[in-house]
């Protein structure tokens, strides 16, 4: 059984390594976060960052019953962009899951999803999917910033303390 305090701990743990990319990718020059490189369903850093707190926002609007997608990624042409849109998707986040019970967060439960697609899913796992999804994105954009010569820092993974 998955908890708001559990969810809520996993969470700010994975946004914490989030941020701390997010300024390394503050070294990257504009060319340098929109330049494209093969290989990445997204195909720049600023592609992926928007993308991986884009999906946060979509799951959790999910969750609460609503369909948002901001695909508007031209509004987050810079890093500082970037950010102020991941503090709020995390405030969001976090206020969902202060309001959630543990029944609500492990009971399975329709949900309407893109293209009016109605899927049973449980809040938690989803919620748990959206934090995977950031450090699947986070390794895309490292290795992207290795190909461009301006490897990231170290102790990105999941932060232990």
């Amino acid at each position: 059984m998955y908890t708001a305090d559990a969810l809520l701990d996993l969470h700010g743990r994975t946004h914490q390594s989030l941020q701390k990319l997010l300024v390394h990718c503050r070294t990257l020059s504009r060319d340098e976060l929109d330049r494209k490189l093969d290989g990445f369903g997204y195909p720049s850093v600023r592609l992926q960052l928007h993308h991986a707190i884009g999906a946060e926002e979509y799951w959790i609007g999910v969750l609460k019953g609503r369909l948002y997608a901001d695909d508007d990624d031209a509004a987050y042409g810079d890093v500082p962009l970037l950010e102020a849109y991941r503090q709020r998707v995390f405030a969001a986040t976090e206020g969902y899951l202060h309001g959630a019970s543990a029944e609500e967060l492990n009971t399975a439960r329709p949900m309407l999803t893109w293209g009016n697609q109605e899927k049973v899913l449980t809040p938690a796992h989803v919620v748990a999917r959206t934090l995977t999804h950031i450090y699947q994105h986070q390794g895309q954009i490292l290795a992207m910033c290795r190909l461009m010569e301006k490897p990231g820092p170290p102790g990105l993974d999941f932060p232990l303390l």
